[in-house]
């Protein structure tokens, strides 16, 4: 597949699932975002690859990243973000500081978690509705991230994102005590 092909796979199908997880309609999107919706069904379908423009005002209007957008990878069902690309968003000279750990596309309730596991320690969590992100940050220790049984281990200072719809758990396989924070977003009834 060209790259070219797989822009356009990628687009068809990001816009499709951003338009529905947002509730909204070909004619709504439409209307928000100045595109036709003839242009929609097609970008959707697959069948065109529409200008940067076009693609900006669709992004814009759902609310999302051209990035997010666009993004070519089916997407592993967990993405690490190791310390190093943590962004400190501000900072001052005597030390205070903000850093964007982790951050995803979501909306309806969000929960925020402490978590303390004790060396051989673990919980599992059935799966969650679909549409519901989990994002975490380990601030001591080594946790283990399972994910439909793939593990991935989170040094102190790795966080995570991950769709919890599907069966997970949190193991301390250390001997050190695991502290971390977890944020889950759940994604409203409709």
């Amino acid at each position: 597949m060209s790259d070219l092909d797989q822009l356009t796979q990628s687009l068809a199908r990001n816009l499709k699932r951003w338009r529905n997880e947002r509730g909204f309609t070909l004619d709504a999107l439409a209307a928000r975002a100045g595109v036709s919706r003839g242009m929609i069904i097609q970008i959707e379908q697959a069948r065109t690859n529409p200008s940067v423009g076009t693609t900006v005002k669709l992004a814009d209007a759902l609310g999302v990243s051209i990035t997010t957008l666009l993004d070519y990878e089916q997407g592993p069902q967990v993405r690490l973000v190791p310390p190093g690309q943590a962004v400190r968003m501000w900072s001052t000279s005597t030390g205070s500081q903000t850093t964007l750990l982790v951050g995803t596309e979501a909306r309806g309730p969000l929960e925020l978690w402490s978590y303390t596991l004790m060396p051989g320690d673990g919980t599992a969590s059935d799966p969650h509705p679909d549409g519901t992100t989990e994002l975490l940050h380990v601030t001591e220790g080594t946790l283990t991230l399972v994910v439909e049984g793939e593990e991935h281990a989170l040094p102190a200072g790795t966080s995570a994102v991950f769709e919890g719809n599907v069966p997970h758990a949190y193991r301390n396989d250390g001997d050190r005590t695991v502290q971390m924070t977890l944020a889950v977003s759940i994604p409203p009834v409709r």
